[in-house]
């Protein structure tokens, strides 16, 4: 749960949406999420330029009340907005996002990070307002450590305003920094937690190997010098390869791990899994039903802490 907000266990990014892949493309991917069960979709006015928004109100259609949307500002739209969490520059995203998507309402609106020029109680009264409007049904922030979330949940208790609950970060088998500080915020505030980013680009699927080039038309085929120095290192696939071989002892997959490590994180409320095509959505779905045992959970912190 996110506040009031039911959503499934795995969720689909659509930062892919308007970028990687066009209506068609995501016509198919946003049909196979519905008919796999998914009814989570998160995206951000910034993806595609603003074209995330408006080809996925597209492809949901008259599917829109099924499904709960979430959306991010904050970075900029790309296109006229700039970056910033403003009284005013809140507004002005929310009625653009609105416009895009279709909808008179964004189901969990989203802080898409840390705006440190603007205090917090400004950012969290214009988003109140825009609850108390019936514009946004919850509140949410993306790329806050833990100080952070405790200034703005201190800050809306005070003000009695509308507050954070969700936290959506980087987080997954090969990117753990933060990850006490995030559990133990969560703890303290009873926050959601909505994980990006979980396969690490496409690391814990087992598409990439040592000593290749990345596969033409991945995301990591697209970076350049350190970026890629970086996420193709040895080390890392030290990580995959260890995992790897811990998920085939036990009959299972590395994407299986990935996700379903996952999925049984406390606060968990859903995975933000992005997707190009139908059946890596089915896959995506079908990967969570691993519970891993205490034990289970200690072996994979040796592996990647």
């Amino acid at each position: 749960m996110i506040g009031q907000l039911a959503v499934s266990v795995v969720g689909l990014g659509c930062n892919n949406f308007g970028g990687r892949i066009d209506m068609a493309a995501t016509q198919a991917v946003v049909d196979a999420a519905l008919d796999e069960g998914i009814n989570f979709f998160d995206t951000a006015d910034i993806y595609g330029g603003t074209k995330s928004e408006e080809l996925l109100g597209r492809a949901l259609g008259s599917r829109r009340d099924d499904v709960v949307v979430a959306t991010k500002f904050g970075m900029g739209d790309g296109m006229k907005l700039p970056a910033g969490a403003s009284a005013a520059s809140v507004m002005a995203a929310a009625e653009g996002s609105l416009r895009r998507l279709g909808t008179d309402r964004i189901d969990l609106y989203q802080l898409h990070l840390p705006d440190d020029a603007t205090p917090i109680d400004e950012t969290l009264e214009a988003m109140d307002r825009l609850v108390r409007e019936g514009k946004v049904r919850e509140i949410g922030c993306s790329n806050f450590d833990g100080a952070r979330l405790d200034e703005a949940t201190a800050a809306a208790d005070k003000a009695g305003t509308a507050r954070f609950e969700s936290v959506q970060n980087e987080l997954s088998l090969l990117r753990r920094r933060g990850e006490p500080d995030l559990l133990q915020a969560c703890d303290r505030h009873g926050l959601a937690i909505l994980p990006y980013f979980p396969l690490a680009s496409g690391m814990l699927t087992g598409k990439y190997h040592r000593g290749e080039a990345p596969p033409a038309g991945t995301r990591l085929a697209g970076l350049e010098g350190e970026g890629r120095d970086r996420a193709l290192s040895d080390k890392r696939f030290d990580i995959v390869e260890s995992l790897g071989a811990f998920a085939s002892e036990r009959g299972h997959t590395l994407l299986e791990l990935a996700m379903s490590w996952l999925a049984g994180l406390p606060h968990l409320a859903s995975v933000i899994a992005g997707a190009t095509r139908p059946e890596q959505v089915r896959v995506n779905v079908a990967s969570v039903g691993w519970q891993l045992t205490d034990d289970e959970r200690a072996r994979v912190d040796e592996l990647t802490l």
